[in-house]
Formats: structure tokens, C-alpha cells, sequence
């Protein structure tokens, strides 16, 4: 069978795929829980096959865009009809421009956030600069914190 040549027939312990993934046994016990892997046992060890796999690696790919494990789960399931992939692929699709709906939405609450906390910080500097010029520096000191933590120079020292 075709399928057959292009699918190693190779096991995976749930080590290897953690390591592979770097993702925890509890997170690959927990997909299997929530009926979204489901290895062989040999005795008490999860066996993994290369289709465990690859449905890990959906479920990850899932997680990191946003999608709910439900709605992962809805398109793993798809991938067991005999259509080729066409209606995962749509299920697939739907879910993904939804998604990029939601995160343009995110999007925009963020920079209004950011525009509103801005105009804030400068109603406070010119209060301050007014009143007590005193407090400025150290809202200086805690912006140049700030900036030094969003450039990665506070990660790269404390290590």
C-alpha cells in the first residue's frame, strides 16, 4: 500500500517526543485525557506511532496560533474521513481566518490600550514637571528599565 511506504512504521516513547517537542509528560497525558492522542501500551508505557506524532505536532502548531483544544480536536478528527483531507483542510481554514479575525481584533485593543496609557503617562509627566519635578527622574530611571527589559539586556545579564 502506498500509504503504508510513506509512513515509517517507527514508536516514539513519550520521552523522545517531549524532548523532540519540548513539551511535558503531564501536557502529552493531558491530550491523551482529553481524547486528543491515544498511544499503544506496552504495559505501563505509552507507545507513540508516527501518526501520534504528527497529531502532536497539530495540536502544538493549534496552541501556538490560539485555537481552543476543542476546536483542535474538531479538526483532528476530520483527518480520519476518506476525502483526501478536504474537509479538514476547510475545518481548518474557517477556524484559521477566525482566528486572524480574533487577533486583529486583539490588535487593535492593544494599540488603543498603548495610545491611552501613553497620553496618561504624559498628563502625569506634565503634572509632575508642575508639582513636584523632584518625582521625574525616577520616572525616567523606570522608562529606561522598561526599554532595557523590552531590548533583552535585563535577559541577557541575569544570565
Amino acid at each position: 500500500m502506498p500509504t503504508e511506504l510513506r509512513r515509517p512504521n517507527r514508536s516514539f516513547t513519550i520521552r523522545q517526543l517531549c524532548l523532540e517537542f519540548k513539551c511535558t509528560p503531564r501536557a502529552l497525558r493531558f491530550y491523551e485525557d482529553k481524547g486528543l492522542l491515544s498511544p499503544a501500551r506496552d504495559g505501563l508505557n505509552r507507545v507513540y506511532s508516527y501518526k501520534d506524532r504528527a497529531r502532536l505536532q497539530l495540536i502544538l502548531q493549534g496552541k501556538r496560533v490560539g485555537l481552543a483544544l476543542a476546536e483542535i480536536g474538531e479538526i483532528l478528527d476530520l483527518y480520519e474521513v476518506d476525502d483526501g483531507g478536504a474537509q479538514q483542510a476547510a475545518k481548518s481554514l474557517r477556524k484559521f481566518q477566525e482566528r486572524i479575525v480574533a487577533l486583529e481584533q486583539q490588535k487593535i485593543d492593544v494599540d488603543d490600550q498603548i495610545r491611552i496609557l501613553k497620553a496618561g503617562c504624559e498628563a502625569m509627566e506634565q503634572r509632575l514637571a508642575e508639582t513636584r519635578p523632584d518625582l521625574l527622574p525616577r520616572a525616567a530611571d523606570y522608562d529606561q528599565m522598561l526599554r532595557r527589559r523590552l531590548d533583552g539586556v535585563e535577559h541577557a545579564d541575569a544570565k
